[in-house]
């Protein structure tokens, strides 16, 4: 990656994309800091302009039992967000990682989990959706279910097939500790914890067929999946798992050619780098996870692809730690990110910016929310949005 400069920028927004009049930059505090525990935020614009945010609230994260899904709303035209609202809330149980969702029908969904028994591999995946989400405070919900995906055998023989191709070279072996790769293959095995704690993170992406594609993953496993739905969420079924050293919390986006694209947190070891994976069948199937030269801490990235085809990715640039938050951009599909551009910097340990949610505006401004965490009384979800152009600044 590298920063321009100069005639340099100018060279590389005519040769990318459109050239706005000024790249106006804007960023504000959703809320004013404060001690609780605010993380895992998303947002969508609405069809009448108004943006959306979500994030989960409480005093942690699995092991606090208060933990709900709060949200806000900032009116088109204006700079300010209203007050917070409740979102969702299962009695004595956290609930974490929203992610919104505007489908082709324009009806609002709001995907999340409640972490049962204190557990992230107990998940249970859930969903909430509106039809009318423009008045003031929360959407009014009409219908309400849990998300049960039963992945068959084929998921034992997915797995087994792809840790075959990655060839890992596992030396540690002993009579009572089963190599990491034969331990996740004996729980595929297990119908019960096949059908269990599959967690949101990123935005869903629909097809030209229609098809959307909910990205899912699971801290048990270490691996990452699609819910499936050909009929615009009346039911989801399972796509075969992604499999690697530890590829979560994926991201998809969508070539022109129809290959799908997914960049995931790195939950192996050493070095810590963004995995890649794709798909040439619709999100069915998925290459094994592979490491990419992406720094990655162990954290939650995203990406989108604009509607003038070029490609954009929030995420930590370190090896270690969250306290980079920077934007990057792609003009060959993800091939090479020629620019980025940090969002947020501060020394190692003085500061936390990290779980971006990406959504494009109607005017081809790009809106992110994240985790902005500056000491114990200064927690809060901070909002951006820019022209593409300014990360080329």
């Amino acid at each position: 990656m590298k920063k321009l400069c100069g005639l340099g920028i100018v060279a590389a927004v005519l040769a990318v994309g459109p050239v706005w009049a000024e790249a106006a930059f804007s960023s504000e505090f959703i809320f004013p800091g404060q001690s609780k525990h605010v993380h895992g935020s998303t947002i969508v614009e609405c069809p009448n302009g108004d943006l959306l945010a979500a994030w989960f609230y409480g005093s942690g994260e699995r092991n606090a039992n208060d933990v709900l899904i709060q949200g806000a709303r900032m009116r088109q035209g204006s700079s300010e967000w209203s007050e917070p609202f409740l979102m969702a809330d299962t009695p004595f149980t956290p609930d974490c990682n929203p992610v919104l969702f505007i489908d082709p029908k324009e009806r609002l969904w709001l995907f999340w989990v409640a972490v049962r028994a204190n557990g992230w591999e107990h998940s249970l995946l859930k969903y909430r959706r509106a039809e009318n989400f423009t008045g003031d405070g929360a959407p009014e919900w009409t219908w309400q279910d849990a998300i049960l995906l039963k992945p068959g055998d084929e998921f034992v023989t997915a797995t087994e097939q792809a840790f075959e191709q990655l060839d890992l070279q596992e030396y540690l072996w002993a009579e009572y500790a089963m190599p990491y790769s034969k331990q996740v293959i004996e729980a595929s095995k297990d119908k019960a914890k096949r059908e269990e704690g599959w967690m949101t993170r990123q935005n869903p992406v629909v097809l030209p067929s229609g098809r959307i594609l909910l990205p899912l993953y699971s801290d048990g496993f270490n691996m990452s999946l699609m819910a499936i739905s050909d009929d615009l969420g009346e039911t989801w079924t399972p796509s075969l798992p992604i499999v690697g050293l530890g590829p979560i919390q994926p991201a998809v986006v969508r070539k022109q050619d129809g290959t799908l694209y997914s960049y995931m947190r790195d939950s192996g070891g050493l070095p810590k780098r963004a995995l890649w994976s794709e798909s040439k069948d619709d999100g069915m199937t998925w290459t094994p996870a592979i490491d990419t030269d992406i720094p990655n801490p162990g954290s939650s990235l995203a990406m989108i692809a604009l509607k003038d085809g070029r490609w954009v990715m929030a995420f930590n640039d370190a090896d270690l730690g969250r306290h980079v938050l920077t934007m990057a951009l792609s003009d060959d599909e993800g091939k090479t990110w020629k620019w980025k551009r940090d969002l947020e910097r501060a020394e190692p340990r003085e500061g936390s910016y990290a779980y971006p949610g990406l959504v494009e505006g109607a005017d081809g401004r790009v809106h992110i929310t994240y985790t902005f965490n500056e000491g114990d009384d200064n927690k809060t979800i901070k909002h951006a949005a820019f022209a593409p152009v300014w990360i080329l600044e």
